[in-house]
């Protein structure tokens, strides 16, 4: 968890420094790499099946909707708050319910399975 927490700290520092274009109240697709999704081994374990730790961060400047993740046929041993992390059909996960998630904001969920899936970000609208 320590590695992961200075992932995060380096990708705070790097986001903020970030400016993107783009008038008030106009919508637009947010690069695939303003949403970072980082995930590693919690080091601990539900009933024996391993857990990974998932943070989800916003660096676009403005707020994103409609984050979409390909996340395969992902699926966990524990359960997941389905407003902040619902798979929807398989490879296209939806993150917090669509609703905004602000620049800055941090959303995370921990999974239990035998593996760490490959879970990275296919769409977003910027506000």
């Amino acid at each position: 968890m320590k590695s992961l927490f200075t992932v995060y700290v380096i990708f705070l520092l790097v986001s903020f420094s970030v400016k993107e274009g783009g008038s008030n109240g106009e919508k637009r697709t947010c690069p695939k790499s303003s949403i970072q999704v980082i995930q590693g081994p919690s080091g601990s374990t539900h009933y024996g099946i391993p857990q990974y730790n998932v943070m989800i961060m916003n660096g676009c400047e403005s707020s994103c909707s409609g984050v979409h993740l390909s996340c395969g046929q992902f699926v966990s041993a524990n359960f997941i708050n389905p407003k902040i992390f619902n798979r929807i059909v398989i490879n296209d996960c939806l993150v917090n319910n669509g609703a905004p998630i602000k620049f800055g904001q941090i959303l995370s969920f921990t999974y239990s399975n035998t593996f760490k899936y490959p879970i990275t970000v296919t769409s977003a609208t910027c506000h």
